[in-house]
C-alpha cells in the first residue's frame, strides 16, 4: 500500500473512536527532550497499543 494513505491528519475537531482491547489508562504526556513520553506498564512489553489525544492542542501551530 502507498504510505500517502497513511499520512496523519491535522484534525481539531472531536471525533468518535470506537476499538475492542483489554485494559485501558489514562495519563499525561511528559515532556522528553524534543518529543513526548507516556510510561506503560512492563508487562506491555512487545504488545500493540492504540494512542487516542484526549483534549486539544493549546495553541495552533505548535507540537502540544
Amino acid at each position: 500500500m502507498s504510505e500517502e494513505k497513511f499520512k496523519r491528519e491535522s484534525s481539531e475537531t472531536l471525533a468518535s473512536i470506537q476499538f475492542e482491547g483489554y485494559e485501558v489508562l489514562e495519563k499525561v504526556v511528559k515532556s522528553s527532550g524534543n518529543s513526548g513520553r507516556v510510561y506503560l506498564p512492563t508487562s506491555w512489553i512487545g504488545t500493540r497499543v492504540k494512542i487516542v489525544r484526549l483534549t486539544p492542542k493549546l495553541t495552533e501551530g505548535s507540537d502540544n
